[in-house]
């Protein structure tokens, strides 16, 4: 059986401190797959796989050399979050294994709260269903505001932030796709927010399962509306993109991390997409 983990660190820009963490992720025999960074997001995506057993430990010693290496406190990234390893999911590739990846999961949650003192939040199906953006909302200032207030208290670890890791949000989950879609110029960030706005979940012309953010990329001087499709079995990538280029142009789309392959059946072939790699070539090749 192979699981995958897929930690978020609140790091893009260091390559040495991206390396190292890297390395401390593999530690243990775990496979490194993928890194994606990107300097805008000031965000690193780690896609490693293992068995049971394996990937709890092998995610703490990436998160230990990440809370050697990283301070919440002073990030300036696009991207949201509340903690310097933000999100831990661990993914199954069979609904067979959904069992397995639970139990992973919670295992490396009393890991991280027990061995590093983060407060670890659970979300998706390990608590009610629970979302990420209702735990992001307002930042680490407000996380820390409700856990005074009693609002909302950890499943594991402390009650309160951890000085300068923040907090972490742990999950088991099927795969989802991380995917961005870049405007071509002149498109500015607030025509990529009322992008995001209506084609997330909830929005006027609402996808099922589709979070979206419009964000303005420094490194690259271009507006992009970012993505996680979640999905994917019942929504295909090339809808995300037909419904963002019915309001503007697209010059390039990305994928961030890895995705099944059969999320990218029917993608225009006239949008190009860089860092197209899948889970199924991963394992295959690496």
């Amino acid at each position: 059986m192979t699981l995958l983990a897929v930690p978020n660190v609140s790091e893009g820009r260091d390559p040495g401190a991206i390396a190292t963490i890297a390395a401390a992720f593999s530690r243990r025999g775990a496979r490194l797959l993928d890194v994606h960074s990107d300097p805008d997001h000031h965000r690193t995506v780690f896609t490693l796989a293992g068995g049971p057993g394996e990937l709890a430990y092998a995610v703490l010693d990436g998160a230990r050399e990440t809370l050697q290496r990283i301070d919440v406190k002073g990030h300036s990234g696009r991207h949201p979050r509340v903690g310097a390893i933000d999100v831990a999911p661990i993914v199954y590739l069979d609904d067979g294994d959904r069992g397995s990846a639970c139990a992973e999961a919670l295992v490396l949650a009393d890991l991280l709260g027990a061995e590093l003192e983060l407060p670890v939040f659970l979300y998706g199906s390990l608590a009610d269903g629970r979302t990420r953006a209702e735990l992001r909302r307002g930042g680490p200032v407000e996380l820390q505001r409700r856990l005074e207030s009693r609002e909302l208290a950890p499943d594991f670890g402390p009650r309160q932030l951890h000085p300068t890791a923040g907090a972490v949000l742990v999950a088991s989950r099927p795969p989802l796709v991380a995917f961005n879609l870049e405007l071509a110029p002149p498109a500015k960030l607030e025509q990529a927010r009322e992008i995001a706005n209506a084609i997330r979940e909830g929005g006027p012309e609402g996808i099922p399962g589709v979070r979206a953010i419009g964000v303005w990329l420094d490194q690259r001087g271009i507006a992009q509306v970012s993505t996680n499709v979640e999905e994917y079995p019942n929504v295909q990538l090339g809808e995300v993109v037909a419904a963002v280029a019915r309001r503007a142009p697209i010059v390039e789309a990305e994928l961030v991390g890895l995705a099944p392959r059969a999320a990218f059946e029917g993608f225009p072939a006239d949008v190009p997409v860089r860092n197209a790699r899948t889970i199924e070539d991963a394992l295959e090749h690496d």
